[in-house]
């Protein structure tokens, strides 16, 4: 199943896309889509139910994050090869974690502010993981069943902030608007090999990154499995997994008001942003 979350007179509601590629109203199934619904019953219910007795919903509504009430917004730093290497960075040997403030979270087509004081405003396609079920010391093998989907992420970062600043790269990365997520979570069930997943990202029509879930130095599962020997992974907790090469600090030219961006993940949606 496809999962969003739209807005509708000020009120944030819950939607499915139907086989037509429309939405239709979830309310009268589910709440909201958060860390207490996305477990694989829940989901099995929902997925079993009449979709099409669900009422339409105006395509023209505007498109929220697609899971609300995250508590952990978790990053994985350098995962892809080609990144690291033109960051001038050397490959990771085991995965470096980093966070982003919930407060950054965006939908996946609202316009960014650069933020005050920022020189170098950076952006960077990525697959989110959204945990489904809670993970305490599990193995790699077991990581599938604590995942409840998959969403696409622009980690959007102020480099300056990141690194010639002291301290940890949170702040860099947690400006607000610097975490859109959606269009859609996607179940699990629908993405059979999240580690062959084509990705790419659009600077003003012209293409800037593009990739493959393939070149991660740590796969989704060994992430999820790593992350929980140190914290708990609670249901709701989206983790992005790393970017391909081609970012702005790559080549110096960084984002800057009237910029226009436009990036996907395989079978995960689009997203669009503009800057001012």
């Amino acid at each position: 199943m496809k999962l969003l979350r739209y807005i509708e007179n000020s009120i944030t509601k819950p939607g499915i896309l139907d086989s037509n590629g429309g939405i239709r109203d979830a309310s009268s199934l589910v709440s909201d889509w958060n860390g207490s619904t996305i477990d694989d019953e829940s989901l099995n219910k929902i997925k079993n139910s009449d979709l099409s007795s669900l009422s339409p919903v105006d395509p023209s509504v505007k498109i929220a994050p697609c899971i609300g009430d995250v508590k952990d917004f978790i990053c994985i730093g350098l995962n892809f090869s080609e990144h690291a290497a033109e960051v001038k960075m050397d490959e990771p040997d085991e995965p470096i974690v980093f966070m982003k403030t919930a407060s950054s979270i965006n939908g996946p087509y609202e316009d960014v502010k650069i933020p005050k004081n920022s020189s170098k405003t950076d952006y960077e396609v990525e697959l989110g993981v959204v945990i489904g079920k809670e993970a305490s010391y599990i193995s790699i093998e077991e990581a599938e069943d604590h995942i409840a989907g998959y969403c696409l992420v622009n980690d959007i970062s102020e480099r300056a902030f990141q690194l010639e600043r002291l301290g940890q790269w949170v702040k860099g990365k947690s400006c607000p608007g610097f975490g859109p997520i959606g269009p859609w979570l996607v179940t699990k069930d629908e993405i059979p090999d999240p580690q062959n997943l084509k990705m790419w990202l659009d600077l003003n029509g012209e293409r800037k990154q593009d990739g493959n879930t393939n070149t991660m130095i740590h796969k989704i599962f060994f992430i999820i499995s790593y992350l929980s020997q140190f914290m708990l992974l609670t249901p709701g907790t989206v983790i992005s997994t790393g970017t391909p090469s081609g970012v702005a600090s790559s080549t110096g030219r960084f984002l800057k008001p009237g910029d226009s961006i436009k990036l996907g993940v395989e079978g995960l949606g689009e997203q669009r942003q503009n800057f001012f």
